[in-house]
């Protein structure tokens, strides 16, 4: 039987080179691959709790929160308010923001207060409960959660991406290694992506658009859809109640081009169901009813995403709601 001592001591350290480069990954790379691989249903991916009583907002493969910092305990006389919701309410910057906004617009009234953006581009409704339930742990004032329908396609698709990496089946033992799972996704990176051959990129990017318009086409599957965030918008609202945080719904809006070639703006579908949550705790605050008498083409960059303006007028419209309500006049004293 012949030996081939020099095949050995390559695969030997080919092999050392692998668990060298494994090592490298999970040290020196955790940060970029935290929660990367469970697509955003990890519980704590992006809340960073960093020495000296600081939580880091990061943005992590899984969660692409903007960079913030806040006290992990809140400061006295300091309102906590968190927003959530998906790519309309997170905007372009955490200062252009309605988050942003409103931040300034209390401090002007002498309100001190911290707004967290916690919106995260393509959350549909579970995977932004997976969001506040970590976010609850800060103790917020109030919490701003914004309604859209248009993410559930994704919260599916990258729940069962979820599901696949983390099963047992062969075919994903070596997915296993954060180094080869990085390599696998990298394909779908910016830089990568860009290298890709536009025919592959056409027919990768039409294949996933033309897997959701046929879903969107469903009607079975738009009902699943239309239930399943109603029964987690009120599991979130029990999320709250449970610990006496008051809760601003807004409902997404949409602009439409109307037969005389003008724009209009009109509910998504969800105005009506958050105005059946609405209590002494829960206020509703409707994008259609804030944008509708503003000119749409100022206030929208598409037909959901806001400008500038646009969240200016949302940011005006939740403080104008806040303070007709007496929301953030809380039991523990707290004063302007």
């Amino acid at each position: 039987m012949r030996h081939f001592p020099h095949i050995t001591r390559a695969c030997a350290l080919a092999v050392g080179l692998l668990l060298t480069a494994e090592l490298v990954a999970r040290i020196g790379f955790q940060s970029s691959v935290d929660g990367r691989f469970q697509y955003g249903y990890h519980p704590t991916a992006g809340f960073r709790e960093e020495k000296g009583g600081i939580l880091r907002l990061m943005r992590t493969g899984g969660r692409r929160f903007f960079e913030q910092r806040f006290p992990l305990s809140k400061p006295e006389k300091t309102h906590r308010i968190m927003v959530l919701g998906d790519s309309v309410p997170r905007g372009r910057s955490v200062d252009s923001s309605y988050a942003g906004q409103l931040k300034v617009l209390l401090e002007d009234q002498g309100i001190h207060a911290e707004v967290w953006n916690l919106a995260v581009p393509g959350y549909g409704a579970r995977r932004v409960q997976v969001v506040l339930r970590q976010a609850l742990r800060y103790k917020p004032s109030l919490v701003i959660l914004h309604l859209n329908n248009s993410n559930e396609f994704e919260d599916d698709r990258e729940r069962q991406r979820s599901l696949e990496f983390a099963g047992l089946h062969p075919k994903n033992w070596l997915m296993k290694s954060f180094l080869l799972r990085r390599l696998y996704e990298a394909r779908t990176e910016q830089l990568s992506w860009k290298l890709l051959p536009e025919v592959v990129r056409a027919r990768e990017g039409a294949r996933d658009a033309d897997t959701e318009t046929l879903a969107g086409m469903n009607s079975e599957k738009l009902r699943e859809w239309e239930k399943r965030i109603r029964d987690t918008v009120r599991e979130d609202l029990d999320l709250c109640r449970a610990q006496n945080v008051p809760v601003i719904l807004v409902s997404q809006a949409q602009r439409t081009l109307a037969h005389d070639g003008h724009y209009a703006v009109n509910d998504a579908g969800l105005g009506p169901f958050a105005d059946s949550t609405t209590n002494s705790q829960v206020l509703h605050v409707p994008m259609t009813g804030v944008v509708q008498h503003l000119d749409p083409a100022a206030v929208f960059a598409d037909t959901s995403h806001l400008r500038e303006p646009g969240h200016a007028a949302m940011a005006k419209a939740i403080q104008q709601a806040m303070e007709k309500a007496r929301i953030l006049n809380s039991p523990d004293g707290l004063e302007r």
